[in-house]
């Protein structure tokens, strides 16, 4: 095992209380909405941001233990980081960006330069060393930071949202890049994101955080076959809610009820997916158990799909093709009715 941290500290209006491990080889992403906690996992994993209660364990030696009183500073970790904002040194070129923690290192400036050379060309930077980095473009910079990070050879890499401040194409380039980079490393990277599609590429695990916990963790298609929380269910794109079961009645929290085929009893959540919803401007006939009517709130439209955010005895997304969506004349503010089979309504215990 890599890493492996239980971490406790409170910042402002933040107490974060996570325990996450990392294993030889592996990507674990870090999920969360804003202000949930990630970046500062980072910082604190990292030691810039000291923990209050817990530990740091990096290959076997404890970094951080406060209730011992034992404290290894940044620099000396076995860490690399990539920051969502680069953080490189504008005054300095990308070659002696990349060289900056060698030569921290003490590896004489010759070696370290041609090894920052090899580095920048195996992101993409071939021939670009000699360039200021304050001349570089957003994905020039982020793949200088992502060869600056990987030039000390970490035996924990931490990318803080390496993404986020880059365009679509740039991204999935940069995403490539880092996954065959990834495959030839032994030691663990701790991926933090708000992006499924970051976790989809390059995770081998995840775990999301919210209010400073974690509140699901495990191998990506668990996670998203089930989610836990609405965060989870939003980034997935379906319908989830909580509600208590009494065989097929399922009574959910903030009123409404739905039935579904299996019996289940106590605590549930109860996950739709939105194709399985069917929209209808007339009561519809047929088999469907469940039944009711609704009032279009909006529609987004995705290609040759769309969205349609449903507000009624059940508040829904029903997702159906855009010609329909056009055959039904869907408006907002226009009254509709839906059914959707009890043998689509997914339960399980909370």
């Amino acid at each position: 095992m890599i890493l492996e941290a239980e971490i406790g500290l409170r910042r402002g209006d933040l107490d974060l209380d996570v325990t996450i491990a990392a294993e030889a080889g592996e990507t674990v992403a870090v999920l969360g909405p804003n202000g949930s906690g990630k970046s500062t996992l980072v910082s604190a994993v990292s030691g810039l941001c000291p923990i209050d209660r817990g530990h740091i364990t990096l290959d076997g030696m404890i970094v951080e233990d406060p209730a011992a009183a034992s404290f290894v500073p940044p620099e000396k970790r076995p860490i690399g980081v990539v920051f969502q904002e680069h953080r490189l040194f504008p005054h300095l070129d990308a070659a002696d960006n990349v060289a900056f923690g060698l030569r921290c290192r003490k590896v004489p400036a010759p070696q370290a330069r041609s090894r920052a050379m090899e580095l920048l060309a195996s992101v993409g930077m071939e021939g670009r060393g000699d360039e200021a980095a304050a001349n570089l473009s957003g994905g020039e910079r982020q793949r200088v930071a992502i060869a600056r990070a990987l030039a000390v050879e970490p035996r924990l890499l931490l990318l803080d949202e390496p993404f986020a401040a880059l365009d679509a194409g740039t991204r999935g380039s940069i995403r490539r890049e880092l996954r065959r980079q990834f495959s030839g490393m032994d030691g663990s990277r701790i991926l933090v994101t708000h992006d499924p599609l970051d976790a989809f590429a390059l995770a081998d695990r995840v775990i999301v955080i919210e209010g400073g916990r974690v509140i699901q963790a495990g191998h990506l298609g668990d996670v998203t076959s089930r989610p836990r929380s609405r965060y989870v269910a939003d980034l997935v794109g379906v319908n989830l809610f909580a509600a208590v079961a009494s065989g097929t009645d399922l009574a959910l929290e903030g009123g409404g009820r739905l039935t579904s085929a299996e019996t289940a009893s106590g605590d549930v959540f109860v996950l739709v997916h939105p194709r399985s919803i069917a929209i209808h401007r007339s009561a519809p006939e047929g088999s469907a158990r469940n039944v009711w009517r609704g009032t279009v709130e909006a529609l987004d439209l995705e290609a040759d799909r769309t969205r349609v955010r449903i507000t009624g005895q059940v508040d829904v997304t029903a997702e159906i093709t855009t010609r329909s969506a056009t055959d039904l004349d869907l408006r907002p503010g226009e009254e509709c009715w839906l059914s959707l089979k009890a043998t689509e309504v997914e339960v399980y215990p909370r």
